[in-house]
């Protein structure tokens, strides 16, 4: 008996830290397959905005692959993070691109946004990771 209430106390604090243990900041592949499921039609596979829908588009959808050239060689975290998640100064009638907030807000975990630790959506924190890593 007392080897058993041993096991289940072993194993009671084992579940204990595991639901206590911080998630695992998401990487480039997680970001990486969020962008197959819904940027690729536009961005293209290599994020060069040449995707199968592109040519339809008014407006050229970004070279995603250039976001750091066009920024002095730094990756906009803050201005990417806006655009995707959905900037408030612009009206849903101002851009092509869907807004992704609300799809998004309910798994948070920090980034570093200039700076400062910023609660961002898992999801939205891989992409801009694999959005970083493709830079060119």
């Amino acid at each position: 008996m007392r080897s058993y209430l041993t096991t289940l106390a072993l194993a009671g604090a084992g579940a204990l830290v595991l639901a206590c243990a911080p998630n695992t900041m998401p990487e480039a592949g997680d970001g990486a397959a969020f962008f197959a499921e819904n940027c690729v039609s536009c961005h293209g596979p290599s994020g060069r905005g040449d995707g199968p829908l592109a040519s339809g588009l008014d407006r050229k959808p970004t070279d995603l692959t250039l976001l750091a050239h066009a920024n002095g060689g730094t990756f906009p975290t803050a201005r990417a993070l806006s655009y995707i998640y959905g900037d408030p100064e612009q009206g849903h009638l101002a851009r092509v691109m869907p807004q992704f907030g609300g799809v998004m807000a309910d798994d948070l975990v920090p980034v570093d946004v200039d700076g400062v630790m910023t609660p961002t959506p898992r999801v939205l924190a891989g992409l801009l990771a694999y959005l970083e890593a493709i830079q060119r």
